[in-house]
């Protein structure tokens, strides 16, 4: 890509961005994008891309990762087509200031933390057909063609700012970096580039009493010349796309459409020298401008996307176009889902549409399309609250946090997902307290949901050996079977639409219908009928296997267990895995681009596994093993005095 070239879509060429194959180890097998279920739509989730300045805490994951997985394994076991991408953000004054706090260079604060953060998701199940990372060579690439042509197109425009200066320092702080008492609301925490409160846009010299997050000092604000994302000209398309939203969690659209009363210019460079280069004549010369990290970092669901196709494609074969079903408005079906907190809302209902419709041509400007073609708007933004501990925010820097990593080594990865997914933030705040974990675990998985398995499965193991076979139904087998088999439409429709807590309640209340019907029907009595003993625990164990599936998106790594104890064999829920990767080094044009190097990613084949979302009668005569439990119960006083590593009070 040169500077100036004129890219119109009719000259997109065949193998897309960057031509060639990969350097680095060979692709992963994939998966056929065969539907299961007849000719699906493609379906894009695309996951907020978490900071590489520390480790996540499960704040975090309940906002961007949990939700997302869950998604994305319930749609391919529906037969869509799905790419899940994101990866590490990398650049930005929040790297520059852990990395001064550690002593260590931005590039190596972020491939230390790039690492630990693509354990702690791996640990967590979430299932990336890729996870890589803002610093590649392809991903300055395909932002740098983004910035061109939407500057091209006339979106981009001069104008000069007022730029906050950390007098200690020197550096430049974000708009985010800086708090203070909102002028419209009067709110006492306010940021720099929005009230939280109020929801309104600002700057950080509207800010009353403004002070630095970093150190509380009062910043200075000095003249600097900026490239704005002329907002106002694209407020018509940006403002018919956001009123056609219609089926938006009414939280995340109420407060999108509020963003149309205040839309101004905003500053799309930085003064800072940790980032991805101005791509300009005039610009590329300057050490200390680079792209804003909002410009930079929302364009890699993108560039994702179009690394995934160079390195695996589909049918695990590297193919440079494969990423245009999910991305050109000429797919038929495609649809994009956007998973994040509540804080980036903005970014994602805003900012990143207009850079799309900027890089299309379709504000008031017009202009054409660059070589990427025209690029689908996202479908639906699926926005989370904050997860609060004892009333809370989690934050880091007030050591109110419990980190992925501590809590999967204790407690596993299915006990978090289940909490996050039934009691998490999905529509407003939701508290996290070692009670609350400890009554979930304990009653609902422990209790309800591995108890119906181990006595199911070690009831028939004990009395046939195997999954016995069914002799004439009563009503009451026939009607907790109709149940268990319409919870697939029920469950799969709250899945569809992000309604993940009443979806994950479906699914346990067919395991309490189960339960109860399993003591009403007291098969331990039942000794001297055999008949009547096999036809209710193969009924039994029917509804264990189809809980197994409804169950599945939210703790796949239970259902694998719960499949292998029915007799299963292979992969049910496939997990992602970690691979080294070597960053390309033949064809990406752009300015300053990386040197090349090595690098983890998250990806999996997801083909291999079989759970699809439909009921599977249950083999007979299947032999049975002595079932093993399924969770552990954790002692009460955890409720009330936590981990040492994250203790109460």
């Amino acid at each position: 890509m040169r500077a100036g070239e004129d890219d119109p879509r009719r000259e997109r060429g065949a193998r897309g961005l960057g031509e060639g194959r990969p350097v680095g180890r060979s692709p992963c097998p994939g998966r056929p994008r065969t539907n299961l279920i007849g000719m699906s739509s493609s379906v894009l989730t695309a996951v907020a891309w978490p900071y590489a300045n520390g480790p996540r805490h499960i704040g975090h994951v309940s906002g961007f990762g949990v939700p997302a997985d869950v998604f994305s394994r319930y749609q391919r076991m529906a037969g869509k087509d799905v790419l899940m991408v994101s990866g590490t953000d990398e650049h930005g004054t929040p790297i520059l200031v852990q990395a001064d706090a550690e002593g260590v260079t931005a590039r190596e604060l972020a491939d230390r933390y790039n690492r630990v953060i693509v354990q702690d998701l791996q640990g967590l199940g979430l299932s990336y057909d890729l996870f890589t990372r803002t610093s590649t060579r392809n991903h300055y690439a395909v932002v740098q063609e983004l910035f061109r042509t939407v500057h091209r197109n006339g979106y981009l425009v001069p104008r000069t700012t007022m730029s906050a200066i950390s007098p200690s320092t020197g550096r430049t702080l974000p708009d985010r970096y800086i708090e203070g008492t909102c002028p419209i609301c009067g709110f006492d925490g306010a940021r720099g580039d929005q009230c939280d409160n109020c929801g309104n846009q600002l700057d950080p010299i509207d800010l009353i009493n403004p002070r630095s997050r970093i150190n509380g000092e009062t910043p200075v604000f000095t003249e600097s010349e900026h490239l704005f994302l002329d907002l106002p000209a694209l407020a018509q398309a940006l403002g018919d796309w956001l009123r056609s939203r219609t089926d938006w969690r009414p939280n995340v659209l109420r407060f999108s459409l509020n963003l149309l009363d205040d839309l101004r210019p905003r500053a799309m460079t930085r003064d800072i020298d940790w980032g991805i280069p101005v791509p300009l004549d005039g610009w590329r010369e300057r050490p200390d401008k680079k792209l804003y990290v909002w410009f930079d970092a929302v364009i890699g669901y993108l560039s994702a996307s179009i690394e995934w196709a160079r390195r695996y494609g589909d049918h695990g074969r590297p193919d440079t176009d494969a990423w245009q079903k999910w991305w050109s408005p000429d797919s038929a079906g495609a649809r994009a889902y956007y998973f994040m907190g509540k804080d980036n809302i903005t970014f994602h209902s805003q900012i990143w549409p207009a850079e799309l419709l900027a890089y299309d041509g379709r504000g008031e400007r017009g202009g054409a399309p660059g070589r990427l073609g025209a690029l689908n708007l996202p479908t639906e933004v699926v926005s989370s609250e904050f997860l609060t501990m004892s009333g809370s925010k989690f934050s880091t820097s007030r050591k109110t946090v419990i980190y992925v990593g501590d809590f999967l080594r204790e407690y596993g990865p299915d006990s978090l997902r289940y909490f996050i997914a039934v009691a998490g933030p999905e529509t407003q705040d939701a508290d996290f307290t070692w009670e609350e974990f400890v009554r979930r675990n304990n009653f609902e998985l422990a209790n309800e949901w591995g108890n119906l398995v181990n006595r199911s499965i070690s009831m028939a193991h004990r009395n046939f050996g195997q999954i016995p076979s069914p002799a004439t139904l009563t009503e009451i087998d026939a009607e907790l079977l109709r149940a268990s088999a319409q919870a697939f439409d029920t469950v799969g429709d709250l899945l569809a639409r992000s309604r993940f807590k009443a979806a994950c309640s479906e699914a346990m209340r067919i395991v309490g219908l189960a339960n109860k019907y399993i003591s009403e029907s007291e098969p331990w009595k039942l000794g001297d009928d055999p008949e009547r003993q096999g036809t209710v625990l193969h009924t039994a164990l029917q509804v264990v296997d189809d809980a197994k599936t409804l169950l599945t998106p939210f703790i796949p790594h239970s259902a694998q267990k719960v499949f292998r104890a029915l007799g299963g064999k292979g992969v049910w829920a496939a997990e992602p895995e970690i691979r080294e990767v070597t960053d390309f080094a033949d064809d990406v044009e752009g300015v300053g681009v990386p040197n090349v190097v090595n690098y983890p990613v998250l990806t999996g084949d997801y083909a291999a596994e079989q759970a699809t979302w439909a009921r599977r009668d249950i083999e007979t005569r299947r032999p049975l093993a002595k079932p093993t439990p399924l969770f552990t119960k954790l002692d009460p006083k955890l409720g009330e005095t936590g981990p040492p590593w994250a203790p109460v009070g």
